[in-house]
């Protein structure tokens, strides 16, 4: 019943993950914010599209074959002659907190909204149950970029298409030009129904001295549905008028704390296109989150047990 499920367009980039295992050995896997949490999506059965730009080199060539194993719609990947995806790697301290090292400034997914196929993008967006993008999506592309997509955005709202938001703001991203960052985000805050941001990354951005305050802010754009997950603490859910704190289910101590955001929006957005209530979908990030940092790098490899 395929034609039943929930379409989601997920956008931003996936690039080649080096993570550093115990041994000093890195592994090879992919990642990127918006495609993790978009994996974790196809695995709970939500039909998925991912959107990006990739090279023709072997490398994109695995990213794609591994979007196709995690059952991801590819027809919104495009590919780029002669040029290759970008790369990272994961350095892990003893308490599993993490360290990014950058190669992608040549990734074609900057280039998204500016290739000659974009338009393709355009229509499927407008088809979409629910788009979904990142700060790290929006600090990806120039100006012309970030206005044709928000400006697709926004006709998809006119559509009655949902838009879910992950703040995840990474200063190096933006080139530590913070009030460029400010002025990108606002413009995108106008254009959501669902955040999902981390309270450490809001009060880098905003300053907010409190999830409450981070609410409150969000709130201030007509953003009707609002999760601020806070690490080990609760997160706080605001919606319908009402604000809760949803505890962590289970405290873990964390191997690597890599794409636990992403997993948590994975879990969320999941519960609520199943038609769960908010505090139920929190509850669900927690798990799925909780369930991921026990594991290295961003996507726990496909086991029959990591599958339930």
């Amino acid at each position: 019943m395929s034609d039943q499920k929930p379409r989601v367009v997920a956008i931003g980039e996936v690039m080649i993950e080096m993570a550093r295992g115990g041994d000093g050995r890195f592994a090879m896997a992919c990642g990127g914010d918006t495609f993790n949490t978009a994996v974790y999506l196809a695995r709970a059965g939500i039909d998925v599209t991912y959107a990006t730009a990739l090279g023709d080199d072997t490398y994109s060539d695995g990213i794609v074959a591994m979007a196709v194993a995690e059952s991801l719609k590819t027809d919104l990947i495009l590919r780029v002659p002669g040029r290759q995806s970008g790369l990272y790697t994961i350095e892990t301290d003893g308490k599993g907190e993490r360290r990014f090292f950058y190669w992608r400034s040549e990734a074609p997914a900057r280039e998204l909204f500016e290739l000659g196929d974009w338009n393709r993008i355009a229509e499927r967006m407008l088809g979409a149950k629910l788009i979904y993008f990142s700060g790290i999506t929006l600090s990806l592309y120039t100006n012309v970029g970030l206005g044709r997509m928000l400006a697709i955005i926004e006709l998809a709202r006119q559509h009655g298409v949902k838009v879910a938001f992950d703040g995840n703001f990474r200063p190096k991203g933006w080139k530590g030009d913070l009030p460029r960052a400010r002025t990108v985000y606002m413009e995108a805050l106008k254009r959501v129904d669902i955040a999902l941001p981390t309270f450490d990354d809001e009060a880098v951005l905003w300053g907010d001295p409190s999830p409450e305050s981070t609410v409150e802010r969000l709130q201030a754009f007509g953003i009707a549905e609002i999760v601020v997950k806070n690490g080990p603490n609760s997160a706080l859910v605001a919606s319908g008028g009402k604000q809760e704190h949803v505890p962590v289910p289970e405290v873990v101590t964390p191997v690597d704390t890599t794409a636990a955001g992403d997993s948590f929006n994975a879990g969320y957005l999941a519960a609520r296109l199943a038609g769960e209530n908010p505090i139920a979908a929190a509850t669900a990030g927690h798990k799925l989150a909780s369930e991921k940092v026990r594991h290295r790098g961003a996507i726990i490899p496909r086991t029959p047990a990591a599958m339930h």
